[in-house]
């Protein structure tokens, strides 16, 4: 393995024996101290994924390391914390109690328990019963268990499953932080918001194929023309200019004051834009790229299935 890569994947597969492809051709490789979120739509291969770089499914071909280990081997357990669709607890049981019988296993003390349920806030309600926890606080007792090993690697499938809007912020925070303190965290989810703020980079699958991998910013910029905003002095000379210009797609005025511009654009003709409208004696206020969601990116990229890398 090589020191900078936590998970390293060449050419993955997964062939049911029914046929079906879940998993086509995955290069996947996460690196140490960065939070690598895993999008794409219901079905797309990434519980599959996930499932296969733990150990749980054996690939048809292709190679992968986890920890420098093959995937599912106690070296490469020892070190990396899972949190795979919904965990099985004893309901009758506290949450703390619940983490005490991994911690057996593992070879935790009762304060590595206690961090670890103070570290997703669970400490209030540890010694609760779990038929009392709701969903979201499940939840959060799932990172607690694959957080008791201190581990080096987190691959987490959907941890904001049942969270409300606030126990999605701590959530995020805490991922975020793990990422910062030096962790590295593979992070499948369908909050693409979410995965926008927490996230270092991004790889996108559709049909079991990455269609696009790569910063978030840099994600972000791929696919359709931009859309510029110009607010100018002259907006009907402006229309008149900015729609003769070669390259440019549709010109339509936008907002409340009518002195905006709404241009369909390649964003390299910004200059262009710009010094044609000055040439032109039109004054410029302002000018922008309105920036485009990851989320919207990955709808276009999920139904065209372009693949690029950035």
């Amino acid at each position: 393995m090589r020191s900078e890569f936590l998970i390293e994947a060449e050419g993955l597969t997964k062939v049911y024996s029914t046929g079906r492809v879940a998993v086509e051709q995955l290069d996947l490789a996460v690196r140490n101290g960065e939070v690598y979120g895993f999008v794409g739509a219901n079905g797309a291969g990434k519980t599959t994924t996930l499932r296969m770089l733990v150990g749980l499914l054996r690939p048809t071909s292709g190679t992968a390391l986890v920890m420098g280990y093959a995937p599912g081997t106690p070296e490469g357990l020892r070190r990396t914390g899972t949190m795979l669709e919904t965990a099985a607890f004893y309901p009758h049981l506290s949450g703390r109690a619940n983490l005490r019988i991994l911690a057996h296993y593992i070879g935790c003390d009762e304060k590595t328990i206690s961090r670890a349920l103070e570290r997703v806030d669970l400490g209030a309600r540890a010694d609760d019963r779990l038929k009392d926890y709701s969903l979201g606080m499940r939840q959060r007792l799932a990172l607690a268990a694959a957080l008791l090993k201190e581990p080096t690697l987190l691959i987490l499938d959907e941890p904001t499953n049942g969270l409300d809007l606030a126990g999605i912020v701590e959530m995020r925070t805490l991922i975020r932080s793990l990422g910062d303190q030096g962790h590295g965290v593979l992070l499948s989810s369908h909050q693409l918001n979410e995965v926008q703020l927490v996230c270092d980079r991004v790889g996108v699958i559709r049909n079991g194929r990455m269609v696009a991998e790569g910063p978030v910013a840099e994600i972000r910029r791929l696919g359709e023309r931009s859309e510029l905003r110009v607010r100018v002095g002259d907006v009907d000379a402006a229309v008149k200019c900015v729609s003769s210009m070669p390259e440019i797609g549709t010109v339509s005025v936008v907002g409340d004051t009518a002195d905006v511009l709404s241009v369909v654009a390649d964003r390299m003709l910004v200059p262009d834009i710009n010094r044609a409208l000055v040439t032109s004696n039109i004054d410029v206020h302002e000018l922008r790229i309105v920036e485009r969601s990851l989320e919207d990116v990955v709808l276009q990229l999920t139904a065209s299935g372009e693949a690029t890398r950035c």
